[in-house]
């Protein structure tokens, strides 16, 4: 009776209250997984879609504070194909506002890198005879491929790692580089050497082959010796994943690409706040927000994994 009277107690007081007689609790449970939808309910990984500028202004605005430092150098490595030089074509886009092509990339799919050579690019600041350069430079270099005398050797990328490898170096997939070669730099200095190793994968590669994880391992376990830190971009997300595609702001809803990269994850040993989905600008002739948002969103993390690692020099 006592339990009674105290349940009528509280359904009068409720009534006075304007409260209603049942809790709305339920509703407050986040909405079962449909285990057929190639989606999620709601985004794992937050992104601030409409906050392009202040991401822009913090990568722009950025200057390392080493005196002997003029340019955070960021190192791309990975498997051929997977659009290293295609997303050094895309940050050009997002920091002058433009399209543009620093980089010469293949629009085809090849079994052979495109690129041969030790590249530096930096991005313009500016016109006219005002314009300089940010403090931001991307390295580009030869595809990893499967086997052996093919692509670039693991050896050249941890030479470049330490500096050693000088412009416009071009790479000899039969024979490393070596101390008594003209493109070797005996003397690197602090700007020469890199500050983050990024590696570039595409979310559309079936399987990696083992003998490029091989040696993506193998230049990992240098960098990590080096205390270099380590990013890994996902490209060509749009072509791997159809909800993507149609929108680009369900990637991290996308639970094929979430899959590719714990897959690839677990395969190199790269943590899952370190691998960024994005889209690389290629058939586009104008800017796109979305995209641009992706780019920044790992290029803020690139800033910041390489200025720590620059104040620590």
């Amino acid at each position: 009776m006592a339990r009674q009277n105290e349940n009528i107690f509280n359904l009068r007081l409720r009534e006075w209250l304007g409260v209603p007689a049942y809790s709305a609790r339920v509703a407050q449970f986040p909405k079962a997984e449909d285990p057929a939808s190639p989606t999620l309910n709601e985004p794992w990984r937050k992104l601030s879609w409409g906050e392009k500028q202040k991401s822009l202004k913090y990568v722009q605005e950025y200057k390392p504070e080493q005196d002997d430092i003029r340019y955070l150098r960021v190192l791309l490595y990975g498997p051929v194909g997977a659009g290293k030089s295609s997303f050094i074509n895309s940050v050009s886009n997002v920091l002058r506002d433009r399209i543009t092509t620093p980089a010469l990339a293949s629009a085809t799919t090849s079994d052979k890198s495109f690129t041969k050579k030790y590249e530096t690019h930096k991005f313009y600041k500016g016109r006219g005879s005002s314009k300089t350069f940010y403090p931001l430079v991307f390295n580009d270099i030869m595809g990893l491929e499967d086997g052996t005398d093919r692509g670039v050797h693991a050896d050249d990328i941890k030479l470049a790692l330490r500096g050693h490898v000088k412009e416009d170096h071009k790479f000899n997939p039969v024979a490393p580089l070596t101390q008594d070669d003209p493109g070797y730099n005996p003397t690197p200095s602090a700007d020469d050497k890199v500050h983050v190793l990024v590696c570039v994968m595409s979310a559309n590669t079936p399987q990696m082959k083992s003998s490029v994880l091989e040696k993506m391992k193998s230049v990992r376990e240098t960098a990590s010796d080096l205390g270099i830190p380590q990013m890994a971009m996902m490209t060509h997300i749009d072509e791997a994943c159809g909800e993507t595609e149609k929108d680009l702001r369900n990637v991290y809803k996308s639970k094929y690409l979430r899959k590719k990269m714990k897959d690839f994850s677990a395969a190199v040993g790269i943590p899952m706040n370190c691998i960024f989905p994005v889209k690389n600008y290629s058939e586009e002739i104008d800017l796109n927000d979305d995209i641009d948002a992706l780019i920044l969103s790992a290029l803020r993390k690139m800033v910041d994994f390489g200025d720590d690692f620059i104040e620590k020099i």
